[in-house]
């Protein structure tokens, strides 16, 4: 899994997290906090069991589910292609 670059430096996280403690208390936090943890959870469920669902439906109905393997075995290999061409520029920290 891939995650996404926050642009945003520590002072700032520092900053919002000053201002969630002025607007709602300290002891509020870790409640909106589990709140928030369970929302994004059942979102995660829900899109699963969509997938799911289409994967299922497709292969009841005969389509080819291999398109997508297919695709990624040849993002796959432009990945590595591309990791050889550039492996040599890459810094090292």
């Amino acid at each position: 899994m891939q995650t996404l670059p926050l642009f945003i430096s520590g002072a700032e996280i520092a900053f919002i997290m000053f201002i969630l403690v002025m607007v709602f208390g300290a002891d509020k936090i870790p409640e909106i906090a589990r709140g928030l943890g369970k929302g994004m959870r059942s979102i995660k469920n829900a899109t699963n069991d969509i997938k799911s669902e289409v994967m299922r439906s497709a292969e009841k109905n005969g389509m080819d589910t291999s398109v997508g393997d297919d695709l990624k075995k040849e993002v796959d290999k432009v990945k590595e292609e591309i990791e050889e061409i550039t492996g040599s520029v890459k810094r090292r920290f």
